[in-house]
């Protein structure tokens, strides 16, 4: 018996009937042969984590722009906590950790360098715009390559989480399965708490300027926040799970969802649309779009990849994808090269 059908009988047995079961996934674009050791799930969080895009993470920007000092949150940080805590409501809810830790993993591959910055940027100078959830897809499913073709071919459960993980609005959609929602929700937590984490370490907060009510409801520190958030999240969503498990919902309950909305507004009008974050932005946006001015006269520059992308797709689309793939130090360094001044002359000895 193949360990990939233990696994799976694992999960039938163990696992919540709310539960997505890797068995019973809906496929991939491309039908391929089962895995002997690892089932769907996890087949897919493997090809995300030895992914190009899922690496370079770790130098795009979560918040601050290349801020001085080690602790401060990258794009890969911010992910990883992400899927820290929802493995861990996962795990409290008893559904399929191997989907969330793809999801997890994957939903962020598709941000830009300088973050919202860029995204702000690219939206305004593409056609059809552009959103990071619907990029991570786009990398997934195009950019990257697996086995001499375009993108991971990853399961519609996984792409269905990334693509749904992005907003907070109360009418906007939900992913398709409990896991997915999962993370929508964990990713909301973890930057909310790790962004006023690293705005108290940069000086732009202190404890005492977030709202009071929030942290009566919350915690006072970093940590009891996200595991009031946390616990209250499982029991709340066990509740519903058992009350009407057909139309649950990961959520917290309304006391404690409205403090983290409350909170996240504020950071928001303090930090996100802040002067400092404000001042980082336009600089950012200047290199971005100057790159993407050269990048549409010269098509030669980029590698070959994003040339065929702008053969088979359009030119636009390859500078968007060739852009969107940069880390913060490479869109830098991109921009030096071209526009900032060098000498050509060979270098020589000094005059005695």
């Amino acid at each position: 018996m193949e360990i990939r059908l233990e696994i799976e009988q694992r999960e039938l047995n163990t696992l919540s009937p709310l539960a997505s079961l890797s068995s019973r996934s809906k496929g991939r674009a491309i039908e391929e042969p089962p895995d002997p050791i690892r089932t769907n799930y996890m087949l897919d969080r493997d090809r995300i984590v030895h992914s190009k895009s899922f690496r370079r993470l770790k130098h795009k920007t979560q918040v601050f722009i290349a801020p001085r000092g080690d602790h401060y949150r990258s794009r890969l940080t911010h992910t990883l906590e992400v899927n820290q805590i929802a493995k861990t409501i996962g795990a409290g809810l008893n559904l399929n950790l191997d989907l969330i830790e793809a999801i997890a993993l994957g939903h962020d591959v598709g941000h830009t360098p300088f973050a919202h910055a860029g995204e702000q940027v690219l939206d305004r100078l593409m056609v059809k715009g552009f959103r990071h959830n619907e990029n991570s897809i786009r990398v997934l499913t195009r950019v990257e390559q697996h086995k001499g073709r375009s993108g991971l071919n990853l399961t519609q459960e996984v792409l269905d989480g990334v693509l749904y993980h992005s907003g907070y609005g109360k009418d906007g959609p939900l992913p398709s399965t409990l896991e997915g929602q999962v993370i929508r929700l964990s990713d909301k937590i973890a930057y909310v708490q790790h962004d006023i984490d690293d705005s108290i370490r940069a000086g732009l907060l202190t404890l005492n300027d977030l709202p009071k009510h929030c942290l009566e409801i919350l915690g006072d520190t970093h940590s009891k926040r996200i595991a009031t958030l946390v616990t209250d999240t499982i029991y709340h969503t066990r509740a519903m799970m058992e009350k009407s498990p057909q139309s649950v919902k990961v959520e917290p309950s309304p006391v404690v969802e409205k403090a983290l909305r409350d909170l996240r507004a504020f950071m928001f009008e303090t930090i996100y649309e802040g002067p400092v974050c404000q001042a980082e932005r336009s600089r950012a946006s200047f290199v971005i779009e100057h790159l993407f001015k050269y990048y549409l006269h010269h098509p030669e520059k980029m590698t070959p990849l994003y040339r065929q992308i702008a053969d088979e797709e359009g030119l636009e689309q390859a500078v968007a994808d060739y852009i969107s793939g940069m880390s913060d130090a490479y869109c830098i360094a991109a921009f030096e090269d071209i526009y900032v001044p060098q000498s050509l002359v060979p270098g020589q000895a000094r005059d005695s």
